[in-house]
């Protein structure tokens, strides 16, 4: 058997979010690889079977899992393993009377014994048990109890705690028990109202009532927590009675918002006619919107929509539509004179550039393109006579003949003009040679020679 020492340490850990088949190491000593046992989840493992032990030279060692019997598969990081010392409390060896005491043999006793008093202490951790600071204990004249009730009391029932703290078992724990009445016996987790004040309080002591309500000054106030405090309730049904005749003041409101609310429907799509809800007569707004009886070619009305697109006639009787007015349909039933694309682009059905928009002979009067037609034919025609500027003859010919949009596509006739800008001289073409229209008077004679010349003469 080996020989160390024994540290002070809790024999059990845990593995959780692990993953593999091990090694699983654990730090506390062992004697032999039957001192722990393995669990793999909530299954208890069987040693060889499900795992193996491998102790170090300090009595520490880990384990490894075996897959395939109480671990279907190797475990993953959601699967916990768990190691508990497990050794057998017992004690198998006894020293022989005025035999020879070896150190080796009280080691391997007190070790054990050690391992033991670990063990106890690690299953104590996990037991049920009242704190260090708790008042003291009954046999010390406190209240402390923690010894559970005989198994016949608690066969089948439920454990609970009594007032002191101390565990109970009771059979019915959290029955509703309704109003509270003297003389009957209560168990902890009951549920009573106080027919005094309707508030509902839970029994923490069980015992058997006495007394009378409220509660909150009963002698065994202490054995009553207050659940539901409904001690307003009486407040309330007060202010509901005066609430349920502000109902019916605006009941008697309501009706009469319904009746009108019955209309409601009507003001919003009714299309054959007016709506008449007693206080007011109209039209709805969809027929006001798209049209309906009454509305549609109404005189001084017209829906919405017709007054933005008619074309088939007067709105209303007396005007026409904004598209009509925009396009003009021409046709015998719109308006076929003066709309806005007439004015844009010509008169008549066609829409017609040369076609006058209203009147004729001296009071036509025609549309933009007419008039910015007329503007370029005017400018083409003063082009035709005038060319502008040019060096010499040949050159004014040249953008007279010459093909648009360097020329101007005509012809020299008799009458055209073009300056000449290297004699700074007006030219006129008589059919046949370009001839000065006006001469250079730099070279005449001054004012004053011109006219004592003319008085001589």
């Amino acid at each position: 058997m080996a020989d160390y020492n024994i540290n002070a340490i809790t024999r059990r850990v845990v593995f959780t979010g692990s993953a593999g088949t091990g090694p699983y190491a654990f730090s506390f000593e062992i004697l032999a690889n039957t001192d722990i046992v393995a669990y793999f989840n909530a299954t208890k493992l069987t040693l060889t079977t499900d795992f193996t032990v491998t102790i170090n030279a300090n009595g520490t060692g880990s384990v490894n899992i075996v897959t395939g019997g109480n671990v279907p598969s190797t475990p993953t990081g959601s699967d916990q393993i768990v190691i508990v010392g497990a050794r057998d409390i017992e004690r198998t060896t006894d020293f022989v009377t005025a035999g020879d005491l070896l150190a080796s043999s009280l080691n391997e006793q007190l070790d054990a014994l050690t391992i033991f008093d670990q063990q106890v202490a690690e299953e104590n951790k996990r037991g049920l048990r009242a704190p260090a600071f708790d008042p003291a204990l009954v046999e010390d004249g406190g209240v402390v109890d923690m010894t559970l009730p005989s198994k016949a009391d608690r066969a089948g029932k439920f454990l609970a705690f009594d007032i002191n703290g101390n565990p109970s078992a009771s059979s019915d724990v959290g029955a509703w028990k309704g109003n509270w009445a003297a003389g009957t016996a209560y168990v902890i987790g009951d549920q009573v109202v106080d027919t005094s004040n309707s508030n509902i309080y839970r029994v923490n002591f069980a015992h058997t009532s006495s007394g009378a309500v409220p509660l909150t000054t009963n002698a065994n106030s202490a054995y009553y927590d207050l659940v539901l405090d409904l001690s307003g309730v009486s407040t309330a049904e007060t202010n509901a009675s005066n609430s349920a005749t502000a109902a019916a003041g605006s009941a008697t409101a309501a009706a009469a918002s319904a009746t009108a609310a019955a209309f409601s429907d009507d003001w919003a799509v009714k299309t054959d006619g007016v709506v008449n809800d007693g206080v007011t007569t109209d039209y709805s707004s969809k027929a006001y919107a798209i049209g309906g009886t009454g509305v549609t070619d109404g005189a001084g009305l017209g829906p919405a929509k017709d007054w933005a697109i008619e074309t088939t006639g007067k709105v209303d009787g007396t005007e026409y539509s904004a598209k009509e007015y925009s396009i003009g349909t021409g046709d015998n039933s719109g308006m076929n004179t003066g709309s806005a694309k007439q004015w844009s682009i010509g008169g008549g059905t066609g829409f017609d550039r040369d076609t006058a928009v209203t009147g004729s002979g001296g009071t036509a009067e025609y549309s933009a393109k007419y008039w910015a037609n007329q503007a370029k034919n005017e400018t083409q025609t003063q082009r035709d006579v005038y060319y502008g500027a040019f060096t010499n003859d040949a050159a004014a010919e040249a953008y007279q003949t010459g093909a648009a949009p360097t020329g101007n596509a005509g012809t020299v006739d008799a009458g055209d003009l073009y300056f000449n800008s290297s004699n700074n001289i007006l030219k006129v073409y008589d059919g046949a040679n370009w001839n000065d229209a006006a001469a250079d008077t730099t070279s005449f004679a001054t004012k004053g020679f011109s006219i004592a010349v003319a008085i001589a003469l």
